[in-house]
């Protein structure tokens, strides 16, 4: 293995002997300096896998030097190796607590010198492989997180179109809502992290459909008060479905199934929550959720326009509606009429 070394000394006598003993060992590549400031910057551009530098130099010394050094980013564990002919311990102690890694004092010993020069190129040499080791791992547990999220995606989208199935609303629907709520938790500031967590938990606000009978779920008309209150039972049976999973999205979803119909106001279900007491993430869903109904056909009714749902939706501010979440909404409506374009329903 061949190591690259530099040699920082303002006597050229050092340079000329250190440079010599280096490559006696037969497998050093050396650079060397005479002026400590184009040592440094040299140092801090280019990677060694060692670094001697003398004590006792002029514009900086060899303390300053080796406290710039591991002030640069990407040389906090590359070896130092100081050489003075200063042996007062303290000197010695202060060179170690500032980043050298070893020190010689002078006149150096050829041998000493070879031992401790070798001892620090192969203490680089295995902490590079451990690095290059963890960075590999880091990036196979990056690679199977990926494969796991990508499963877990497909899974939400495959338990959202399930409830589809039972429900006359379409699948772009859903892809419709998602991306909606996505838009507003962005508006809102929210993280990316947290922004694609809603992206993909929001589908499944409605899961809970699958437990609602045929007969309820599908009627055309109106739907009487004592069908209204077991249509209600969906937000918890979608609730009790995804409540408990050890994922994340799921976790989210449940939140999400559970509190979509609460309302800004207090007056929704099932829990008659009002504001900042509804999750976030419902809140969100709950102005995206409805202006897609508002804008999509149904069986029983026609598209709204988008200027009536907007009405619609700005006229519910404070009682249905969080504010922040429709200000934000209609803040970004050229977004909004992108997603509708993207995400048309299939004739």
């Amino acid at each position: 293995m061949s190591y690259k070394v530099l040699i920082v000394d303002d006597a050229e006598i050092n340079l000329i002997l250190f440079e010599a003993l280096l490559k006696r060992m037969g497998n050093c590549e050396v650079v060397k300096f005479s002026s400590s400031v184009a040592g440094l910057a040299c140092a801090q551009s280019t990677d060694f896998d060692l670094v001697i530098v003398d004590y006792m130099m002029p514009d900086l010394n060899g303390m300053e030097f080796i406290a710039a050094f591991r002030n640069t980013s990407g040389r906090e564990h590359i070896p130092v190796l100081m050489i003075t002919a200063n042996d007062q311990r303290q000197v010695l102690y202060e060179a170690l607590d500032i980043g050298a890694t070893d020190f010689l004092t002078k006149p150096v010993d050829k041998i000493e010198f070879k031992a401790r020069v070798n001892n620090m190129l192969q203490l680089g040499a295995s902490r590079k492989v451990l690095t290059d080791h963890a960075a590999r791992l880091a990036d196979e547990v990056r690679r199977a997180t990926s494969v796991i999220k990508e499963r877990e995606r497909e899974t939400v989208l495959r338990l959202s179109k399930a409830a589809e199935y039972r429900d006359p609303e379409t699948g772009a629907h859903i892809l419709r809502m998602a991306h909606y709520s996505e838009l507003i938790g962005r508006g809102l500031g929210m993280s990316n992290a947290n922004c694609e967590l809603l992206l993909e938990a929001a589908p499944m606000h409605d899961i809970g459909k699958v437990g609602i009978a045929d007969s309820i779920l599908l009627k055309p008309g109106r739907l009487s008060p004592q069908e209204f209150e077991i249509m209600k039972q969906h937000a918890l049976i979608g609730y009790n479905i995804l409540q408990g999973s050890l994922s994340q999205v799921l976790q989210v979803g449940a939140e999400i199934a559970l509190g979509h119909h609460e309302k800004f106001d207090g007056s929704g279900y099932p829990g008659g929550l009002s504001g900042e007491s509804i999750p976030i993430f419902s809140r969100i869903v709950a102005v995206a959720d409805v202006f897609d109904a508002l804008t999509s056909d149904r069986p029983y009714k026609k598209a709204w326009s988008l200027e009536r749902a907007s009405e619609h939706i700005q006229a519910n501010v404070g009682s249905h509606f969080d504010p922040a979440c429709v200000t934000t909404f209609l803040a970004q409506w050229d977004r909004v009429l992108e997603i509708q374009r993207r995400f048309k329903d299939a004739d």
